[in-house]
């Protein structure tokens, strides 16, 4: 585990599906490029997508052998992050945020960390 992985941490699970979504010539020069934005009502939404842009105020991060780009501006609203990637609904699977800092935020029954 990286020093990295207490800032953001991506599961395994949510590791594979990601490096999926990477073709591997691709793998050393795109980066997961995340995001979190407060709504009115002081909830967080988030947004992640495949990028190969690096900006002078991004913070560069890596957790299970994903690249992770963030604007520094949003870091401290992900820090203590996971994403993972469940079964929400039978056959319908989803990346999930998990953030201490999203008041929204409540820990899963079943999440020992």
């Amino acid at each position: 585990m990286s020093r990295d992985d207490n800032i953001i941490k991506i599961t395994d699970v949510a590791a594979k599906q990601i490096q999926q979504s990477i073709k591997p010539e691709e793998a050393k020069t795109v980066n997961l490029r995340l995001a979190v934005m407060r709504n009115t009502d002081g909830s967080f939404h988030y947004a992640m997508g495949i990028d190969d842009q690096n900006y002078e105020d991004d913070i560069k991060l890596q957790s299970n052998n994903v690249n992770i780009v963030v604007n520094s501006a949003m870091l401290s609203m992900m820090m203590n992050m996971t994403i993972d990637y469940v079964e929400l609904e039978k056959g319908q699977y989803n990346f999930i945020f998990l953030n201490p800092n999203d008041p929204s935020y409540v820990p899963p029954a079943d999440m020992d960390e």
